[in-house]
C-alpha cells in the first residue's frame, strides 16, 4: 500500500483523537447499597437528564465454546435485583453461544456522559410465562419481524426476508394475535461483577466494581484506571 492509498484509509489523526473528561468523581461513599440501585440511579440519570438516546442500548459480548468472541448492540428491557434482561432468538448466534457458555458482558457506553457501566455474569432464560408477556407489549410489526428473520443465518437476498415478512403479515393482519415463536424468548443476566466507570481528567478515570459475595452481599473495590 502507497503512502497516498494509506492516507485515503485513514484521513484522520488518530492518535490525537481524544475528548478531555473534566466531570466530577465517583467515590465509594457515593455508591448505593447494591449495584442494581446504583445502576437505576444512573439510568435514570442517563434517560432524564442527559436524554441519551436509547440509553437501554449495550453491548452484549459472549463467547463460543471454543472461546471465539462477539458482541453486538442489544436493547435492555428490564432489570431488578435478579438480573438484567434481553430478548433475542434462542437460535441467533449469541443464543447459540450462551447455550454452550452462558458468561456473558454487558457493556454501555454512555459517552456523552463520560461513563460506562460493565456487567459481567451468567445468562439464563427467562420463562415462557414472562417471555410471553413481554412478546405482547412489541408492536404489531415486531412480532412479525421475530417469526420473519432466522436470525444470524446466511440468506440470497433482503427480498427472501420482506417476502417472508409479507407472508406473515398476510397470515396475521393488524389486531390478530401473533403466536410467540418458540424459537424467541428472554436472557436474564444474573451479574458476578458490576463496574461503574466515570472519566477523569488525565485519565485518571474512577472505577469501581461491585463484587458478589457467597453470603448475597457484595463487595466494592476501586481499579486503577
Amino acid at each position: 500500500m502507497t503512502d497516498r492509498e494509506a492516507g485515503e484509509t485513514a484521513p484522520f489523526d488518530l492518535a490525537s483523537m481524544r475528548m478531555h473528561y473534566r466531570a466530577e468523581g465517583l467515590t465509594e461513599a457515593d455508591l448505593a447499597a447494591t449495584p442494581v440501585a446504583q445502576f437505576a440511579h444512573w439510568f435514570q440519570q442517563a434517560a432524564t437528564e442527559a436524554r441519551l438516546f436509547e440509553p437501554n442500548a449495550m453491548i452484549v459480548s459472549t463467547a463460543d465454546t471454543d472461546g471465539r468472541p462477539s458482541s453486538r448492540t442489544v436493547l435492555l428491557k428490564s432489570f431488578d435485583e435478579q438480573g438484567f434482561v434481553f430478548y433475542t432468538n434462542y437460535d441467533s448466534r449469541k443464543g447459540r453461544d450462551l447455550a454452550g457458555n452462558p458468561y456473558v458482558s454487558l457493556l454501555f457506553p454512555w459517552h456523552p456522559m463520560a461513563r460506562q457501566v460493565i456487567v459481567q455474569g451468567v445468562a439464563r432464560r427467562t420463562g415462557r410465562d414472562e417471555t410471553a408477556a413481554y412478546f405482547r407489549t412489541r408492536p404489531h410489526g415486531s412480532q412479525l419481524g421475530a417469526w420473519a428473520s432466522a436470525q444470524s443465518t446466511v440468506i440470497a437476498g433482503r427480498t427472501e426476508l420482506d417476502a417472508s415478512y409479507a407472508d406473515l403479515a398476510a397470515r396475521y393482519p393488524e389486531g390478530e394475535q401473533v403466536p410467540v415463536p418458540p424459537h424467541w424468548g428472554g436472557f436474564r443476566v444474573a451479574p458476578r461483577s458490576v463496574e461503574f466507570w466515570q472519566g477523569r481528567e488525565n485519565r485518571l478515570h474512577d472505577r469501581l466494581r461491585y463484587v458478589a459475595e457467597p453470603d448475597g452481599g457484595w463487595r466494592v473495590e476501586r481499579l486503577s484506571p
